[in-house]
C-alpha cells in the first residue's frame, strides 16, 4: 500500500524476544479489525527491527491507537490520540475487545511532533500513565531482556560449540587443545560478558531514551565487576578486585540509570533552549554517569549478598530433590508460554548458565547451571510439541486452523519457541494450562534426574551435539509430550462429544 494510505486503527506490537508474540498479536488484531469492517496498520517491533512502520500522517489520521507491547515501541509518538496500552498477550487473547476499548478511549495529552527531541523525551507520557505500574516496570525490564537475549544465545552457543573439540580444548596446556575451539570460546565469552551491560543499558533506554544508554552501560559494567578493593589494605582501590552482582545488579542499575536521566531532564529543564546540545552531549552523560556510578558502587555489597542468596536458594531447591526443582521450572515455563513467568525462569537459567561457563567444566557451578538450563529448555520445548501430538493423534477433534497451527508447532517446539502453544491455551485455559504445566514439569524433572547438561541457552534440538546426555534429554522431553498430548486429546475428545460430535472453533 502507498505510504499515504490512511487507516481507521494504528497498532504497535512487540514482545521481549520479538519472535512469536509480536506477530501473533499482529495477526489477531488484523483479523479482528477485518471482522469489524475496519482498516488497520500494525507496526511490529520484532527481533529483526521495526517492520511495517507507521508514518506521522497515518497516526494523525487514525481514529485510535493500540499499543500491545512488553517493550519500548516509542509510544510517545501517539500522544494526543485515543489510545489503549496493554501487554502483547492481551491482543492475542481478546483483540476484538481491545479494538472496542481503543475506539471508546478519549484523547490523552497534547499532540507531539515527531522530532529528535521527542525521541529523546523522558518516559512519562500519558500513554504510560494509563498503564498499571506493574506493566510499566515489566515493559522496561523486557526491553532490556529482548536486547540481551541475542547476546546470550550467540555467546552461549559459540561457547558450547567450542566444547565439541573437548571440554578443555580452549586451554593451551591441555591435551585436547584446539586453537579454533579456543577462538570460539573467546568470542562466545565476550558476547556473554556483554549480557548484563546490554540488559542494564536497554532497561535505562526504555525509561530515559537515548541519553540513558551511557549510564545504563556503566551500571551494567559495575554490576559485573563490583567495587574494587585492595587485597592488602581492604580499601577501595582502582587496581583491586571486586565481587560482581550479576544480572540482578544489571536490572537495578538499568532502572536507576533511566530514572536518573528523567530526573536530570526535569532538573535542567529551565536552561536556555540554545543549550540543549550541551545538555545532550555533556551534562547528561557526565552527571548521570557520576550519580549512577556512585549509587551502583555504594550498593555493590548488599546486591552481591542478594545475588549469592538467590543462587543459594536455587541450589537449595536442587537439594530438595529433582521433583521440587523440576516442578518449579516446568510450571513457570508453561504457565504463560513466553510471558513474564516463563521469562523469569529462562532469564534465571541464562544467568546460572553464564556463571557455569565462567566457572568452567568440572566445577559444581558448571554442573548445576548447565543442568538447570537443560531443564528450562526441555520445559519450554514441550508445550508446542504437545499441541502437535494432539492435532495428529486426535485430528478429528480439532478445526482445520488448529490442525495447521499444531503442525507448525513441530518446528517451533523443536527450536525452543514456546509461544506456538498460546492460541491453544487461550481457547481453553482450563484444563489446557495445567496439562501444559504437567507435561513441562515431567520433562524438567526427568532432565534433572538423568543429569543432562546443556551449555547452550537456546536453539532447541539444533544444539543436540553439545548437550551432554542428549538421548536421555530427548527421552525426558518426549515423556512430557506423550503424557501432555494424551491428556489434551482426551479433553478435546470429551469436548467434541459433549458438543454433539462437532468441533469447537
Amino acid at each position: 500500500m502507498a505510504e499515504d494510505t490512511t487507516y481507521d486503527l494504528i497498532a504497535a506490537t512487540g514482545c521481549p524476544t520479538g519472535i512469536a508474540h509480536t506477530y501473533m498479536a499482529k495477526e489477531a488484531l488484523e483479523k479482528a479489525a477485518a471482522a469489524k469492517g475496519l482498516t488497520i496498520r500494525v507496526e511490529t517491533h520484532g527481533q529483526v527491527g521495526i517492520e511495517n512502520e507507521v508514518t506521522p500522517a497515518q497516526i494523525k489520521a487514525a481514529k485510535a491507537i493500540i499499543v500491545a507491547a512488553d517493550k519500548d515501541v516509542q509510544a510517545e509518538r501517539f500522544a494526543g490520540k485515543p489510545m489503549v496500552s496493554v501487554g502483547v498477550t492481551a491482543a492475542i487473547k481478546d483483540p476484538k475487545g481491545l479494538i472496542d476499548k481503543a475506539l471508546a478511549a478519549k484523547p490523552q495529552g497534547a499532540p507531539t511532533e515527531l522530532s529528535e527531541e521527542t525521541e529523546q523525551a523522558s518516559a512519562g507520557s500519558p500513554s504510560e500513565e494509563k498503564e498499571s505500574v506493574n506493566h510499566i516496570v515489566y515493559r522496561h525490564l523486557m526491553n532490556g531482556v529482548s536486547h540481551m537475549l541475542v547476546f546470550v544465545v550467540a555467546g552461549g552457543v559459540l561457547t558450547a560449540v567450542s566444547f565439541l573439540w573437548g571440554i578443555t580444548s580452549f586451554d593451551s596446556t591441555a591435551a585436547d587443545y584446539n586453537s579454533f575451539a579456543a577462538m570460539l570460546k573467546i568470542i562466545g565469552g565476550i558476547a556473554m560478558n556483554l549480557m548484563v551491560p546490554v540488559l542494564a543499558a536497554y532497561i535505562a533506554e526504555s525509561i530515559g531514551k537515548r541519553p540513558a544508554l551511557v549510564p545504563g552501560f556503566v551500571a551494567g559494567m559495575i554490576a559485573i565487576t563490583g567495587l574494587p578493593v585492595s587485597p592488602d589494605t581492604g580499601l577501595i582501590d582502582a587496581g583491586g578486585s571486586g565481587v560482581g552482582f550479576g544480572f540482578l545488579g544489571g536490572i537495578v542499575g538499568g532502572f536507576v540509570a533511566g530514572y536518573v536521566i528523567v530526573g536530570l531532564e526535569k532538573l535542567l529543564s529551565g536552561m536556555p533552549k540554545n543549550l540543549d546540545g550541551l545538555k545532550a552531549i555533556f551534562l547528561y552523560p557526565l552527571l548521570s554517569t557520576l550519580v549512577v556510578g556512585l549509587v551502583m558502587l555504594g550498593i555493590s555489597g548488599p546486591m552481591a549478598a542478594i545475588n549469592t542468596g538467590m543462587m543459594n536458594f536455587l541450589k537449595g531447591l536442587e537439594a530438595s530433590g529433582p521433583i521440587v526443582l523440576g516442578l518449579a521450572i516446568g510450571c513457570m515455563c508453561a504457565f504463560d508460554m513466553g510471558g513474564p513467568v516463563n521469562k523469569a525462569a529462562y532469564v534465571t537459567g541464562t544467568a546460572l548458565l553464564t556463571e557455569a561457563l565462567t566457572a568452567g567444566v568440572g566445577t559444581e557451578t558448571y554442573s548445576f547451571g548447565t543442568n538447570f538450563m537443560a531443564a528450562v529448555s526441555a520445559a519450554c520445548i514441550v508445550p508446542p510439541l504437545i499441541t502437535a501430538f494432539a492435532v495428529i493423534v486426535g485430528k478429528r477433534y480439532f478445526s482445520k486452523e488448529d490442525h495447521d497451527a499444531g503442525i507448525v508447532n513441530i518446528v517451533l517446539g523443536c527450536t525452543h519457541i514456546t509461544e506456538g502453544a498460546i492460541p491453544f491455551m487461550t481457547k481453553n485455559i482450563w484444563p489446557v494450562m495445567p496439562i501444559m504445566m504437567g507435561g513441562s514439569s515431567i520433562a524438567a524433572i526427568l532432565t534433572i534426574m538423568f543429569g543432562v547438561h546443556d551449555p547452550a541457552p537456546h536453539g532447541g534440538f539444533l544444539v543436540l551435539p553439545v548437550v551432554d546426555g542428549w538421548p536421555l534429554w530427548l527421552a525426558a522431553i518426549f515423556a512430557g509430550v506423550l503424557v501432555g498430548g494424551i491428556l489434551y486429546v482426551i479433553f478435546k475428545r470429551n469436548e467434541y462429544h459433549k458438543n454433539g460430535d462437532k468441533v469447537v472453533e
